[in-house]
């Protein structure tokens, strides 16, 4: 019996604490996140390959030609990619693999991985989310009203994920993620 892992796709509003879930995950042996590539510059204390992989527009285009991206987009004007390679790896391997993208990007993973499960975080209010953005400190104005307005779009795009789940208390969040992952592992016949 081969017991492939699953591929899933974390999304949700900048802010909504899509990476704070995802770190608490990756505490399970059993699970790896792909370490998206972008273009944009790295906030203070980013490194790269750990937190993303840091590429030129240049770069980066090479690698969609190359057929090298799970998915990519383009996204508050920088690209944002999940690279093919490590992912299948791990989940031949049998771990499950947590790709954080934006809602355009699972809906390009949803097409070509009809099997990969998709779970959208959501802040607990709009009030709350636009805290978290300014809390950052590393945005202006005029990006924080953008991804204000982005957040609305997406929030409404939650109803093509497979779970929907509250950011409200951190240990929730991640005990609700982490049933669902447990239960579609329970629907998989292998």
């Amino acid at each position: 019996m081969k017991n492939d892992g699953l591929l899933v796709v974390i999304s949700g509003p900048a802010g909504a604490g899509k990476g704070t879930v995802v770190k608490e995950l990756v505490k399970d042996e059993n699970i790896e996140v792909s370490v998206s590539a972008t273009t944009r510059s790295p906030r203070a204390g980013e490194e790269d390959g750990v937190h993303y992989h840091f590429l030129t527009q240049e770069k980066f285009k090479e690698m969609i030609e190359q057929n090298g991206f799970l998915e990519y987009a383009q996204y508050c004007g920088n690209y944002y990619g999940s690279p093919k390679k490590q992912a299948q790896q791990w989940m031949s391997e049998g771990k499950d693999v947590i790709l954080e993208i934006e809602v355009q990007g699972c809906q390009k993973i949803k097409e070509q991985n009809p099997d990969c499960v998709s779970i959208f975080i959501m802040p607990p209010s709009m009030e709350v989310l636009e805290q978290r953005l300014r809390g950052r400190g590393t945005e202006t104005e005029e990006v924080i009203l953008r991804r204000m307005e982005r957040a609305k779009e997406e929030i409404e795009l939650s109803k093509n994920y497979d779970y929907v789940i509250v950011n409200g208390p951190l240990e929730e969040c991640v005990a609700d993620v982490m049933a669902a992952i447990k239960k579609e592992k329970q629907k998989r016949v292998y």
